[in-house]
């Protein structure tokens, strides 16, 4: 039977949505060893709201990083003006600037005192996507219209703080647990499920440790998928 030409025409990706309003995770989500939160975050979501405007992507991808004994965290040498965030309370984010390109967010975890963050790497856009577009600079029509396009959108950690719009001045500090903050994270019911876990990437010290957590076949990952094991 020959296909007429609408049926070669490829379908237009299915927009991924949000499960249902999201609502804050409590402080004491955060309070625990990162390496305890870090499977349990995959499948939350990131959260940024602008009076009526809301963006939002689920996280797909994060990686621990430690206090004193990991030579990789910003926290390895101490407390300081710059990393203050990760030995206060958790829960908070904390953000900087790297290579003199782009922002990358983590949220504070452990006890206040005690450091430890998870770097958020990767998200699955489902809300505000043409507002994250034009926040990235990119062109909205093949961003709506192409799978390709949409994982791209917010597959890596200055790629997703460039779409929610997340720098230091703005963003560095905030409260990620409470609602009233214009950047937070929430859980909409979603259950993330065949979580990998690998050595982290682009990094230069402590490569080997294996404390990069992502979901199992989400498109919306960054990087290689090398060392796989399971948590």
């Amino acid at each position: 039977m020959r296909k007429t030409a609408a049926q070669n025409i490829p379908e237009r990706p299915k927009s991924p949505r949000l499960r249902k309003s999201p609502h804050p995770l409590a402080r004491a989500f955060f309070a625990r060893d990162p390496r305890l939160v870090a499977p349990e975050l995959l499948g939350k979501v990131l959260v940024r709201q602008e009076g009526r405007s809301l963006r939002a992507g689920r996280i797909v991808e994060v990686e621990v990083y430690l206090g004193a004994d990991d030579a990789a965290a910003h926290a390895a040498a101490g407390e300081t003006a710059r990393n203050r965030v990760l030995f206060g309370p958790p829960g908070h984010a904390y953000v900087y600037f790297t290579y003199g390109m782009h922002y990358c967010l983590n949220v504070s975890c452990m006890r206040e005192g005690e450091a430890g963050s998870l770097l958020i790497r990767a998200l699955e856009p489902l809300a505000g996507i043409s507002a994250m577009v034009r926040a990235r600079g990119l062109d909205e029509r093949k961003h709506r219209d192409s799978a390709q396009q949409l994982r791209l959108l917010a597959s890596g950690p200055g790629r997703l703080c460039q779409a929610m719009s997340i720098t230091r001045s703005r963003d560095n500090g905030k409260d990620l647990t409470s609602r009233t903050s214009d950047l937070w994270i929430g859980d909409d019911g979603y259950s993330a499920r065949g979580i990998i876990r690998t050595p982290r990437i682009g990094i230069t010290k402590s490569v080997e440790m294996p404390l990069r957590y992502f979901i199992a076949g989400s498109e919306f990952v960054s990087g290689r998928r090398r060392g796989v094991s399971r948590p």
